[in-house]
């Protein structure tokens, strides 16, 4: 059974050219983000290649040297057989994953001297976001990306495919006619108008249903934003608890959930997920992915989900900040929520960090989503929060009215009633423009 499993595995290495400009720090940690992606995408990185260099090489990407390596490590030629024979992942390279985004003929480049398929990091990641999206919008956002990708990819497809990618003459053997690369490129940018229609149609549509959901329940959101792997659907499930997927893999979220804080409120708070952000992802995928984003434009508040067990949160912060601050979101209200504490060491150590997060950030909050006394203070806080501009007054139901009584308790916050000869009087707490609304319905009994 266990040599089955191993059979199923597919292994990968991660190459990476480091440039003067980027400190060791910053240089690790996009490499550990390569290699969970890489997880994510189904692969187990085995060895990791990096260079020092003061720019890419224009033909592959890697130096010459650093090439040859590599081909002998996937083609088996490292004469390490002490290290074969306890890895024997060595003899199964599938595929060389690059940290940075390549252009069309390095790719080919470096494919054709490496022995095996080479995927860069925008290639990764649109792999990802495509296997996991789930609803249309976010599907054709996915499709118009990687059409994108593609496009200028196909001349060194062609070049591999030889004399079929070779200009075809026009009828009767006379001018230019179209390869069948102008073709593909073509039919590329007809689909790629195609989805954009598709999804202006989808956008009205979910400005409709959330216009109609708003006008229903009241303006109460609250939209979760951050890194990709900073527990946020975890939080969202402890907030709501509501079974929303929950996975140690990156960009595991990709279309918007919404679902009511619970137990509910008064007002209503309506909490939804979006997808995470990651470092260096390509800007056409921010660019097709911003509908996922809009619950964030769209919510009163913001919460701002980062890992604090992550040595480099702080590079988090400035990811998610300068994303929210591209959409526009950088001015709607936001709370800084420092999860998974319970990730740092022992409670000592916890401690510490908890005390030098506060000391920077004074308005944040470090926690856990795991804590059930931690979630609910912060259910509290999102309660407080969307309270502060209610108002408190007393109305009265007559018993001709008493139909209106569940009307009452679904909008308001009931503080007490008391009954009397004509009808019954509730002190409550509300929205004044729902208060407003109850009293119209009041007069017409």
């Amino acid at each position: 059974m266990q040599s089955e499993v191993k059979e199923s595995v597919r292994y990968a290495v991660v190459a990476a050219v480091q440039l003067p400009s980027v400190s060791d720090i910053e240089f690790e940690s996009s490499l550990s983000e390569l290699r969970e992606l890489a997880k994510t995408l189904g692969y187990e990185v085995v060895h990791t290649f990096v260079q020092k260099r003061a720019g890419f090489d224009i033909t592959g990407y890697l130096g010459v040297g650093k090439r040859e390596e590599i081909r002998h490590y996937v083609s088996n030629e490292s004469g390490d057989a002490e290290s074969q024979e306890s890895n024997p992942s060595f003899r199964n390279i599938e595929a060389v994953l690059v940290d940075h985004e390549i252009s069309p003929s390095q790719a080919r480049n470096l494919e054709k001297e490496v022995g095996c398929e080479v995927m860069d990091r925008t290639m990764v990641i649109l792999e990802i976001f495509h296997r996991n999206a789930r609803s249309r919008a976010a599907r054709a956002q996915v499709e118009i990306a990687r059409l994108g990708y593609m496009a200028p990819r196909l001349r060194e497809a062609a070049k591999l495919a030889g004399p079929q990618g070779r200009q075809r003459s026009g009828a009767g053997g006379r001018g230019g006619g179209e390869s069948h690369t102008e073709l593909d490129r073509r039919k590329i940018r007809d689909r790629i108008a195609e989805l954009q229609q598709e999804i202006v149609v989808m956008d009205g549509e979910r400005k409709t249903q959330r216009a109609r959901r708003q006008e229903r329940q009241g303006l109460a959101a609250v939209a979760l934003v951050g890194y990709t792997n900073a527990g946020k659907s975890t939080l969202m499930r402890a907030l709501t608890g509501s079974e929303v997927l929950v996975a140690n893999k990156l960009f595991a979220t990709l279309d918007t959930t919404v679902r009511a804080l619970y137990p509910e409120s008064v007002p209503r708070v309506l909490v939804s997920d979006t997808v995470g952000f990651i470092k260096n992802l390509p800007h056409g995928l921010v660019a097709s992915f911003k509908s996922t984003l809009d619950e964030a434009l769209d919510a009163s508040l913001l919460l701002h989900v980062i890992d604090a067990s992550d040595p480099g949160f702080e590079r988090q912060l400035e990811v998610t900040d300068k994303v929210l601050e591209e959409i526009g979101a950088d001015v709607v209200p936001r709370i800084r929520v420092f999860n998974k504490i319970d990730y740092v060491g022992d409670a000592t150590a916890q401690a510490e960090c908890e005390a030098n997060l506060r000391l920077k950030y004074p308005d944040c909050i470090v926690m856990s989503a795991r804590r059930p006394d931690e979630v609910a203070m912060l259910r509290q806080k999102l309660v407080d929060f969307f309270q502060q501009d209610l108002v408190e007054t007393e109305i009265f139901l007559p018993w001709s009215a008493q139909q209106l009584r569940g009307k009452i308790y679904a909008t308001c916050e009931v503080l007490s009633e008391r009954s009397e000869n004509d009808g019954t009087f509730f002190t409550v707490r509300g929205d004044p423009h729902d208060l407003n609304h109850l009293r119209e319905q009041l007069l017409q009994f």
